[in-house]
């Protein structure tokens, strides 16, 4: 669809509008008193959540619920590369003009994600990227100009290159063999050399002066030595493009979280901190967390785990400089962490890692993050 279409929006939002917006009912058990993100902008901070158009559209609760508690949304998929521009110079927007249109209408912010990244790539793009620097530099500039342009009035923050480091030995998904670079082996990589990310930083600069510049990654909260590693791969990254003065003003750390592995608050805000000395800013971007495999205690118990996991990490993250929290996704029904096989529970399961359980109900992870917001401790 072309950039100034927007027909689709309207049929996005009818099944939402015609309830919530209508003041008809929706009241998860347990509701709080005042929203996460009310209580996180009563502190001069910021809570949000990852949503999707299809989710908006057709599940009314799902759409009540971030209503209700988020203030900045990012969607899941429809600003990455292939939702965008699945044919060479076809450009689909429908959905994430849907979403930038229910956004307006609850006066919630959105942030992009994401614009150059390894994943959700078309086959075409692959193709194009891999026919040398030339071709994938126009291919990127190309897809810069007409999605910045399109999105330059409603979106004020993307995420402008994703999950650039390579991940250490040790990491669930480690680096293939034989690449001994910080930078993840990706097709941009190869086409255009480490300077990729240099050049996309700068491209958006150049089609955005006001536009908050970010780089976003995951895999650097833990206390192991493969996140160890990660960090520092990307401390050498953020302080070279520092050195030469290329464009950037957020990291984005994604903080999807694991029960089995070691935390250490101290190390975790330290990190933010070195981050924060390069004058960036350090947003918390897609919260969630895995338990263990097979789960440990009941429900009560894995909650509470969860929600001290969460407590130390978001309090960790505030006081290391972070004021920008978004959970990926709000709901355990709708997580990601249950459709993915390659991290799912057993049948019959779900991983406990968002705020609002299956059925609805607030849990101890929304206290946490309440609390953690407002300086307390865990409780």
């Amino acid at each position: 669809m072309d950039l100034t279409r927007r027909a689709a929006a309207p049929l996005l939002l009818t099944p939402f509008l015609a309830q919530a917006a209508l003041g008809q009912p929706f009241s998860p058990s347990s509701a709080p008193d005042r929203p996460l993100g009310e209580i996180a902008t009563g502190r001069g901070m910021t809570y949000g959540c990852a949503v999707t158009a299809k989710l908006i559209a057709e599940e009314p609760d799902f759409a009540a619920l971030v209503a209700q508690e988020a203030s900045v949304l990012v969607p899941e998929y429809e600003g990455k590369f292939a939702a965008l521009q699945p044919e060479e110079g076809r450009f689909e927007t429908g959905p994430l003009d849907a979403l930038l249109a229910w956004a307006a209408h609850f006066r919630k912010t959105v942030r992009g994600h994401a614009l150059v990244w390894h994943q959700d790539l078309p086959p075409w793009a692959v193709a194009a990227i891999g026919e040398g620097p030339r071709r994938a530099r126009a291919v990127m500039e190309a897809h810069f100009d007409r999605v910045l342009a399109h999105t330059r009035a409603r979106i004020r923050d993307w995420d402008v290159v994703n999950e650039p480091i390579a991940n250490p030995p040790g990491s669930d998904v480690p680096e293939p063999a034989g690449n001994t670079t910080d930078l993840r082996d990706t097709p941009w990589l190869r086409a255009l050399g480490p300077d990729y990310i240099a050049i996309a930083l700068r491209a958006a600069r150049e089609r955005d002066p006001l536009l908050r510049i970010t780089l976003n990654d995951y895999g650097v909260e833990d206390d192991t030595p493969s996140s160890e590693e990660k960090r520092q791969r990307l401390l050498r990254l953020l302080r070279g493009l520092r050195a030469r003065n290329v464009p950037l003003d957020a990291v984005g750390i994604q903080a999807h979280l694991q029960l089995r592995n070691p935390f250490r608050p101290d190390q975790f805000r330290d990190f933010v901190r070195q981050i924060r000395a390069l004058d960036l800013q350090v947003l918390i971007t897609e919260l969630d967390v895995r338990e263990q495999r097979p789960p440990v205690g009941d429900f009560p118990a894995r909650d509470f785990a969860v929600a001290q996991r969460v407590h130390a990490f978001a309090s960790a993250a505030f006081e290391g400089g972070a004021r920008t929290l978004l959970t990926w996704g709000i709901s355990d029904r709708w997580s990601w962490l249950h459709r993915d096989q390659a991290v799912a529970l057993a049948a019959g399961d779900v991983h406990r890692g968002l705020p609002y359980d299956w059925e609805l109900n607030r849990k101890q992870m929304w206290r946490a993050l309440a609390r953690a917001y407002l300086g307390l401790p865990a409780g």
